[in-house]
């Protein structure tokens, strides 16, 4: 059965598309629409292009010309659902290469150059690349120049400042290198592309949920959620939790026992089921959660969210205690198929690298994990194919040289997890709450495979983790302070303003 035309197709089939003359049987390539201009209001044209991006997903190319007063304007649309997860993409602009790499500004992000704290805030969607955006906002900027520099001189040399150094680092000038660029979208529709080639730090990925006022804003909690009075994410105790039922109407077999006490400590291994609130969608869903203790290391908690009203799914391994002085840097060589049955538990602030296989995965990009090294690297795969080449239709829209980098990647990392190779991952985690296994035959033998090393964090991983803000101990007196220092400020105030009646 036929399934008709695809609305969609990649750039490359488009492009093959057009190298010949279309027929009528085949779906036209190019929508066009006569529209009203809206500058002289008479009759313009609108083209659509419906297509979809490497890496990223389908979107609408948009473009309006009028013949008239010769006005013009293009734009993108994300033609693809709103994500489950906001996200943030900050990425460091090195050399002239760098200036090329393709940028997707939905209409809902907000841009940043972080360098010359220059924020660019939702509105028009773009399709265009780092030098393109720079241009364009320098150029945005440059209007009404002239105005300013009568009206307000100094607003005038500010902004001019701000265009000099966009100019500059548009046109690749040695002394604007490095400048970073980030782009945080709460629909998760923006994107900037990656390459094969990206050191670590380079290109950062992080997910976020989103808050209240940014669904509201997107339109997905138009009603107010059913869960009235529960929280996002309650308190872990279990008076507030019940033990998960099967689904199937047979009685739970992993029960507390009857004699157990609500307020005494978590079972290890039984699974609790408490309210929570979907961040994708602000209705109420339930999140599981297990203790599981892993042998020679510490216990951990699973956690897992399903939402029954937009899908929303997530899987979370928590570690618990406090926070360790150092960090732990785990570097295992991987030589066979054994190893790579190893358990390895990576959490959220643990970042992963492998110089053979020219892999780097930032912390945050895949959550908290415990599975296998083998299962993690598949995953790694997985979702890299779904984006570079799944999503393309074989990465069709790639240039020839990048499209081989990408394949000769993937075949690395095919031999790898096949256990084709020899290789070394490094596990670098600042909070010391990542895990891999030893194979070691008795207890306190030293595997040879594997090298852990505390290391002390830098600031910047103290900053991000705001470890730095944290004050544990004299924060009494600083909180009376701040509090008597209120309530004189209020009572000059109020002393102020009877003062003012009076007179």
């Amino acid at each position: 059965m036929s399934t008709g035309p695809q609305l969609f197709e990649s750039v490359g089939a488009q492009a093959a598309t057009t190298g010949g003359d279309a027929t009528d049987d085949e779906p036209r390539v190019v929508d066009e629409i006569e529209s009203l201009c809206m500058n002289c209001h008479e009759d313009g044209m609108t083209r659509l292009l419906l297509t979809k991006i490497p890496f990223f997903r389908e979107i609408i190319i948009m473009s309006f010309a009028c013949e008239h007063c010769h006005f013009k304007n293009s734009e993108i649309q994300s033609a693809g659902e709103i994500q489950q997860r906001g996200h943030k993409y900050t990425f460091k602009v090195e050399n002239t290469e760098d200036l090329s790499r393709q940028l997707i500004k939905s209409d809902t992000c907000t841009l940043r150059i972080e360098d010359i704290d220059l924020e660019v805030p939702a509105g028009r969607g773009q399709l265009t690349n780092i030098e393109g955006v720079l241009s364009t906002i320098a150029q945005d900027l440059s209007q009404k120049q002239d105005e300013r520099k009568e009206a307000v001189p100094e607003v005038y040399e500010k902004i001019a400042s701000i265009i000099t150094s966009l100019q500059s680092m548009a046109s690749s000038t040695p002394t604007s290198f490095p400048f970073t660029i980030t782009a945080n979208d709460p629909a998760g529709n923006s994107w900037i592309e990656p390459s094969p080639t990206d050191t670590r730090g380079k290109l950062i990925r992080a997910d976020y949920n989103r808050t209240p006022e940014q669904n509201t804003a997107l339109g997905l909690s138009a009603q107010e959620p059913s869960n009235d009075g529960v929280e996002m994410r309650p308190e872990y105790h279990p008076s507030h939790m019940y033990p998960a039922q099967p689904t199937d109407g047979t009685t739970a077999t992993n029960n507390v026992d009857a004699d157990h006490d609500p307020d005494d400590d978590i079972v290890e291994n039984q699974v609790y089921t408490f309210p929570a609130t979907c961040p994708g969608c602000m209705q109420s869903c339930d999140t599981h959660m297990k203790m599981v203790n892993i042998p020679h290391f510490k216990q951990v908690v699973i956690m897992s969210t399903v939402c029954a009203h937009c899908g929303y799914r997530s899987n979370e391994v928590k570690t618990g205690g406090a926070v360790p002085d150092l960090g732990r840097r785990i570097t295992i060589h991987i030589k066979n198929s054994a190893d790579l049955s190893r358990d390895i538990l990576k959490s959220e602030s643990c970042a992963l690298s492998c110089s053979e296989l020219a892999l780097s995965v930032e912390p945050g990009t895949l959550g908290g994990r415990f599975t296998t090294i083998e299962g993690l690297l598949v995953q790694v795969r997985d979702d890299l194919k779904a984006n570079v080449f799944d999503a393309d239709g074989g990465g069709d829209s790639l240039q020839h040289d990048e499209k081989g980098r990408w394949e000769g990647f993937f075949s690395k990392l095919d031999k790898a997890i096949a256990g084709e190779m020899e290789f070394t991952l490094v596990l670098e985690d600042p909070l010391a709450g990542s895990y891999v296994q030893s194979l070691a035959e008795v207890d306190g033998e030293i595997d040879a495979a594997i090298t852990v090393e505390d290391y002390t964090r830098t600031e910047q991983e103290e900053e991000e983790l705001g470890l730095r803000d944290i004050k544990t101990e004299g924060y009494e007196e600083g909180h009376k302070k701040e509090m008597d220092d209120k309530k004189e400020k209020e009572a000059v105030e109020n002393g102020a303003g009877e003062g003012g009646e009076e007179v």
